[in-house]
C-alpha cells in the first residue's frame, strides 16, 4: 500500500510540475513519472501475489522490493548526510550539466549565472530585462537545498522502512499455506 502511494505521489508531483510550469526539462519530468510507474506496477505484482496466493509472485515482489529498499535507504541516508560543501559542489555540477532546469531555476528565483554572470550567457530572469543588477543563483538555491535534502532525505527514510517491513510481511505470508487450498495438500 506505501508502494502505490509512494508511486501516485511521484506521478502526481511531476504532473504539476509541468503544469504549473515549474519543471520544462521532460527528461526529468520522464525519469519521475517513469520511477512511479514502475513503483506502481511492484505494488500491483504484490497485491495480485498476495490475492491470489502466488508464491512465485511474492517471492518477485519481495525481492524486488528488497532492492528498492536498498537503493531508497542509501539514497536517503546521503541526502541527509550531505554537508554544506558537498551540496554547493552537488548543485554546481547539476548546474553545468543541465540547461533547461538552469533556464527554469534563473526564471523562477529571478537570478543569473551561478556564482556570477556573465553578460554573453542567457539568462532568462526578469532582472535582466529591466536592466536591475542580477543576484547570483547559488546562494538562493544553497538556502533552499539544504531543506529540500533534509525532508526527502527523512521522507525516503521514513518510506524505506515501511518497504522491509513489507518484504519481511510479504516472507511471512509467502511461507504460509493457502487457506483455500486443498487441506490434505503439502503446499
Amino acid at each position: 500500500m506505501a508502494c502505490q502511494l509512494v508511486s501516485l505521489l511521484l506521478i502526481g508531483i511531476a504532473a504539476w510540475g509541468i503544469g504549473f510550469g515549474l519543471i520544462s526539462s521532460l527528461r526529468v519530468v520522464g525519469v519521475v513519472i517513469a520511477v512511479g510507474i514502475f513503483l506502481f506496477l511492484i505494488a500491483l505484482v504484490g497485491l495480485i501475489g498476495a490475492v491470489k496466493h502466488h508464491q512465485v509472485l511474492l517471492f518477485f515482489y519481495m525481492i524486488i522490493l528488497l532492492l528498492v529498499f536498498i537503493v531508497q535507504f542509501s539514497v536517503s541516508c546521503a541526502c541527509l548526510a550531505l554537508n554544506q560543501e558537498q551540496q554547493g559542489q552537488l548543485l554546481e555540477v547539476g548546474w553545468n550539466n543541465t540547461a533547461s532546469a538552469r533556464n527554469d531555476i534563473q526564471r523562477n528565483l529571478n537570478c543569473c549565472g551561478f556564482r556570477s554572470f556573465n553578460p554573453n550567457d542567457t539568462c532568462l530572469a526578469s532582472c535582466v530585462k529591466s536592466s536591475h543588477q542580477c543576484s547570483p543563483c547559488a546562494p538562493i538555491i544553497g538556502k533552499y537545498a539544504g531543506e529540500v535534502l533534509r525532508f526527502v532525505g527523512g521522507i525516503g527514510l521514513f518510506f524505506s522502512f515501511t518497504e522491509i517491513l513489507g518484504v519481511w510481511l510479504t516472507y511471512r505470508y509467502r511461507n504460509q499455506k493457502d487457506p483455500r487450498a486443498n487441506p490434505s495438500a503439502f503446499l
